[in-house]
């Protein structure tokens, strides 16, 4: 400002170049005492040690001629800025978007120059803390020196100058990271007030909590040659809480890390925290617990005691996913229950889904899955398992590898891929289908039809080819025979063999190895198709074991089907009324045609 009124000029209008710099240390000194010039060699001997050294001070001193600018520099087309990180440990150059860099004798040297200038301006030291700019900067100068006009299709950014970041200080903290599974907001982050997280679960050895302890930082020192203290760690997080005996107490170098000894749920009671293993609730509501969402690897077990016939003890919407669930009464409408073990005690609602590997339900009307599942009564629900056990089904799906049923009514569609099984018949309008496609997904049969088209599609390919490669070389074996005559000749007798007979036995040696290619291709795709044909007739052949056995006469119409694969048809039949036809089973005659017949086992 005041050379500017000196001149007699606006400051806009004035501009520098940076002549010299001096740097100056020092160590240990007071006042304006104990200033040290250093050299450019003095400069690059300072040990990391020393720059983190609190009593080792930096300074410089820059020799600058101030002159007023009339006329437009070449690099004023160059946007460019100087910036760093928070500490200005890291210093960048951004260029901005949309620049031009004109090129020109001594663009180099005034570009640099530009740069230490905008760095001085931001009261940066310059060659001290900057050694890798030239190295950074070397790629754009030289694209900009090629194309002799360079534009910045983006913004570019340099690293220009780095000094040392300190490390930052830790407060202590106490994380509850068991916390973290109380999610309660859907995939849109509205919050879901039916999930509150009433039972949080852990596996064995999970993290439950942590407590970080407090450090203190490291010293830094940044590119204006500031040095940096690190400030005071504050201590105001730690634990006031007592352990159960379930819970492991580590302690680290960092923190102190507190561990589920076993697989439970996470229990804070009286300023302990504990693992335990068994819940009891009253009913599972919207009103009282929310949904249950616990993992199926944690050893939780929920027993749910509402037994009141007018009231759901699973009430309408909620989800539970636990180890193990005794329900003492029902499972109301569109509620879903996950488990590896389930007991439902009262009915599950026709909108609701329980999903269980052991599955027992009282009566069901909704959905079940499961890999055994006993019901005693089904009343037009739907089960899907390995092995389902019915007491009494009036009404309902069926789809299992075997199905076993006490007393059977009217209208049961029952599906197995092995065996049907009925004591006792009383009702009719039932359908008994064997299928031996019920583990096979429609996606994974038409993957597999469409693999073995593929497969006999290059397999007929590939033999047309080769019949071609294997004709064209047995019209050409006698040729073939007496080329390797002469080369053997030639070789014997000491002659350099002519060019054109190597190449040409180079040419059959490539045919042949083209060849043997191709019948090793052949042989992995008949090996593929063979394999996948295999699969599909093992899965028909397991047809003819299948059974439909009924232990007592037949009554009304039930109608009988085996679903065959190969070719896809479906043989039926209907027995007849008061036959006691107990064992039916598919039979292939010597013609190839299939019935369905009274077989002995």
């Amino acid at each position: 400002m005041q050379t500017a009124a000196n001149a007699h000029c606006p400051v806009q209008s004035l501009d520098f170049n940076l002549l010299d710099t001096q740097t100056f240390s020092r160590k240990d000194a007071k006042d304006h005492e104990g200033w040290v010039e250093l050299n450019e060699e003095g400069r690059k001997e300072i040990s990391e040690e020393l720059f983190l050294d609190p009593a080792f001070e930096l300074k410089q001193v820059h020799e600058i001629e101030i002159f007023q600018s009339t006329a437009g520099s070449p690099l004023d087309t160059i946007d460019m800025a100087i910036g760093g990180n928070p500490s200005l440990c890291k210093v960048y150059l951004t260029i901005k978007q949309g620049s031009v860099a004109h090129y020109y004798d001594t663009f180099r040297e005034d570009f640099l120059q530009l740069v230490r200038k905008k760095m001085l301006r931001a009261h940066l030291m310059v060659d001290l803390f900057d050694s890798m700019m030239a190295a950074n900067l070397k790629e754009l100068l030289a694209k900009i020196q090629v194309q002799g006009t360079y534009t910045f299709d983006k913004p570019e950014r340099y690293l220009i100058a780095q000094a040392y970041e300190p490390v930052p200080t830790i407060n202590d903290a106490l994380v509850l990271h068991y916390e973290a599974k109380r999610k309660n907001e859907d995939e849109h982050g509205r919050i879901d007030y039916s999930k509150r997280g009433y039972v949080i679960s852990a596996v064995e050895n999970e993290l439950l909590i942590e407590y970080v302890k407090p450090k203190i930082g490291e010293n830094g020192r940044n590119c204006r040659g500031e040095f940096m203290t690190p400030v005071e760690p504050t201590v105001k997080n730690e634990p006031t809480f007592t352990i159960g005996e379930h819970i492991a107490v580590i302690d680290t170098p960092t923190s102190v890390e507190y561990r589920a000894k076993t697989g439970g749920y996470v229990t804070f009671e009286g300023g302990m925290y504990n693992i335990k293993t068994e819940v009891e609730v009253t009913e599972i509501s919207f009103k009282t617990t929310g949904s249950i969402n616990t993992e199926l690897n944690a050893d939780v077990s929920i027993n749910v005691k509402e037994k009141d016939f007018m009231k759901d003890a699973i009430g309408q919407g909620m989800e539970v996913t636990v180890n193990v669930i005794h329900i003492d009464g029902s499972v109301g409408a569109n509620a879903k229950v996950t488990a590896n073990k389930a007991d439902v005690e009262g009915q599950v609602h026709q909108s609701a889904v329980i999903r269980a590997e052991e599955l027992r339900i009282n009566i069901h009307k909704g959905t079940a899955y499961g890999k055994k599942v006993h019901i005693t009564r089904l009343e037009h629900g739907t089960v899907e398992a390995d092995e389902v056990f019915i007491t009494q089904a009036i009404g309902g799906k069926i789809r299992a590898k075997e199905i076993t049923i006490e007393m059977l009514g009217s209208h049961v569609k029952m599906t197995a891929s092995r065996k049907i099984e009925v004591q006792k018949l009383s009702g009719g309008e039932n359908q008994f289908v064997i299928d031996p496609l019920i583990n096979e997904s429609v996606e994974n049969l038409a993957e597999r039809y469409e693999k073995m088209e593929q497969a006999k599609q290059s397999i007929r390919e590939i033999q047309k080819e080769l019949s071609g490669y294997e004709q064209t070389w047995q019209d050409n074996a006698s040729s073939m025979e007496e080329l390797k005559r002469k080369l053997a000749h030639y070789k014997s007798n000491g002659v350099q063999m002519p060019v054109a007979f190597v190449q040409k036995y180079q040419q059959f040696q490539h045919f042949k190895e083209k060849m043997e290619a191709l019948r090793d291709e052949l042989k992995t795709k008949e090996d593929q198709y063979d394999w996948l044909a295999q699969k599909h007739i093992a899965l028909q052949s397991e047809i003819f074991d299948a059974r439909i056995i009924n232990h007592d006469s037949w009554h009304n119409h039930n109608e009988i089907i085996f679903k065959l694969i190969n070719p896809q048809i479906d043989v039926s039949y209907v027995p007849h009324e008061n036959m006691d036809e107990e064992i039916l089973g598919l039979y292939q005659d010597a013609d190839g045609e299939f019935t369905i017949k009274v077989l002995q086992q």
